[in-house]
């Protein structure tokens, strides 16, 4: 029990009073930046960093993963209240948690995705502090065709577990795709689809597009609609906190999938984003009332909450053991690192243990903090539905176009911002899925290249895919889960065979 030992030895340099105060700022930071569109927890993270050159190395990076905690946990708010994904992985607890907030349960529909919030990174600190040796172990086994693999999975899964079209999932998939190959190739260095249009060099940004999709999209429909929200109030006291916490114990196998999903994804590492779309498409997929699900089921917004922070969590232990980032923000945090003099590796843990360990237990504390103060703000936050459409639209619309010019400072990104507006629109009044397109515009490139790479290092054989049991059996998987909509069809055909002989 070695790591329980350090654990507490980490717990005494976490609660020193500097890192307790360092705690609660990182979080109220955090919980703004995940707020704002265009931010995120990996450029806040970024630009606060020169902040803590001054602090020793234990309470910098308590402060920076405090503001990590912290915007996992504000990317829900807008998600919620206002269809506005605050961050990347909070796009598919709109699904949910927008329609709970229109009928009048935004504090229920926030309570749920800060619990869940909440326990998905309590599982993947667990982990991080019980399986940090073994996991280096696995992770060290991934290669280009194991990446490739994940990201077909998720792909494939998102496919098979729709329950609308899979045609127009896949169109809207394809388009993804097409968006996200505009700009450099990253292989072979050559421009692609710029059309000599310069601006275009850099591609289109996810967070410029989700922008648009999403925000000025819901304020064309909400227009058409009548100028109102479909609820405009929302009560909140520690009653409701207590009530929904009570409804959601029955979801307790949800969580614990969602989270080994989350920490899965978080860890080879497949990223936040796919993970919470995963959570979300499995737990419609086994749900006992799928159709539920986008009408503003609780399930909805807790699985895809419980998956993202697991993953964004997990994400920082390839940091830690091996140096290689899991995420945009595991990037920062490990610059920081270097500039502090640390180099990550299985030798940190032995070297620097006071640094770790204390890291680790602010990682519990951190989340604890984080959970305390949000609750405690949700009575703000769902006031926010009492304020008419009129006055409101205006403002959402100013923090689109502000989140999207802070992305590079181009208004070239502004007028794309608006064009995905229209799309977004044009998609809802069509009854096209958005999600497809936000995922394969996320993973577009990075499934690109670890493909490439594959098929460059096999000399263009197929057959790597399947050249190794841990590749083989993510293939696999993937590929029952791309035709399972198929094997559905065969079914019913069977049924109604039986019934009219």
């Amino acid at each position: 029990m070695e790591e329980v030992q350090a654990l507490m030895q980490g717990f005494a340099v976490a609660l020193s009073p500097v890192n307790v105060g360092l705690m609660f700022l990182g979080v109220i930071l955090g919980v703004i930046i995940g707020v704002l569109p265009g931010l995120g927890g990996a450029n806040g993270v970024a630009i606060l960093l020169p902040l803590t050159f001054s602090m020793n190395p234990t309470s910098a990076i308590i402060m920076l993963s405090c503001i990590y905690w912290g915007a996992l946990f504000g990317g829900a708010i807008t998600s919620i209240l206002f269809n506005i994904p605050g961050e990347p992985w909070s796009v598919a607890t709109t699904f949910d948690g927008y329609p709970m907030a229109q009928r009048g349960q935004a504090a229920q529909a926030l309570t749920t995705a800060f619990t869940s919030s909440f326990f998905g990174a309590l599982i993947a600190v667990i982990v991080i502090t019980f399986l940090a040796p073994w996991v280096a172990k696995f992770a060290l086994k991934f290669g280009p065709p194991e990446f490739f693999a994940v990201q077909l999975l998720t792909f494939c899964s998102f496919i098979g577990m729709t329950k609308g079209s899979p045609w127009k999932t896949m169109a809207a998939m394809f388009l993804g795709f097409a968006l996200a190959a505009i700009g450099m190739d990253n292989v072979t260095g050559q421009l692609r689809l710029t059309f000599g249009f310069e601006p275009l060099l850099k591609g289109f940004d996810f967070l410029i597009a989700v922008i648009g999709l999403f925000g000025i999209g819901e304020i064309l429909i909400t227009m058409e609609e009548g100028l109102a929200f479909k609820g405009k109030s929302a009560k909140m006291s520690l009653r409701v906190v207590i009530d929904t916490w009570k409804d959601l114990q029955q979801y307790w196998k949800t969580y614990l999938r969602s989270a080994a999903i989350g920490c899965w994804m978080g860890i080879t590492p497949g990223g936040a984003t796919p993970a919470s779309f995963m959570g979300y498409g499995m737990a419609r997929r086994l749900s006992k009332d799928p159709d539920a699900f986008g009408k503003g089921a609780p399930e909805g917004v807790l699985a895809p909450e419980t998956a993202a922070h697991a993953a964004g969590t997990s994400a920082l232990l390839p940091m830690l053991t091996l140096g290689i980032p899991g995420s945009p923000t595991a990037a920062v945090l490990l610059g920081g690192l270097l500039i502090w003099g640390l180099q990550p590796g299985p030798l940190l843990f032995v070297e620097q243990k006071d640094f770790v360990w204390g890291l680790i237990a602010s990682m519990y504390l951190g989340n604890i903090v984080g959970l305390i103060v949000v609750l405690t703000m949700v009575p703000w936050f769902a006031a926010i539905l009492r304020i008419p459409f009129a006055v409101i639209a205006p403002v959402i619309l100013v923090i689109c176009v502000v989140g999207a010019y802070t992305v590079h400072s181009s208004m070239f990104d502004v007028w794309c911002m608006l064009g995905f507006g229209v799309m977004g629109y044009v998609f809802k009044k069509l009854d096209y899925p958005l999600a497809p397109l936000v995922l394969a515009l996320v993973l577009g490139d990075m499934a690109e290249n670890a493909f490439r790479q594959s098929l460059l290092a096999s000399g263009g054989s197929l057959t790597v895919f399947v050249s190794n049991p841990l590749a083989a059996s993510i293939t696999g998987l993937a590929l029952l889960m791309l035709f399972s909509p198929l094997l559905g069809v065969y079914k019913n055909h069977l049924r109604r065979k039986e019934r009219g002989a």
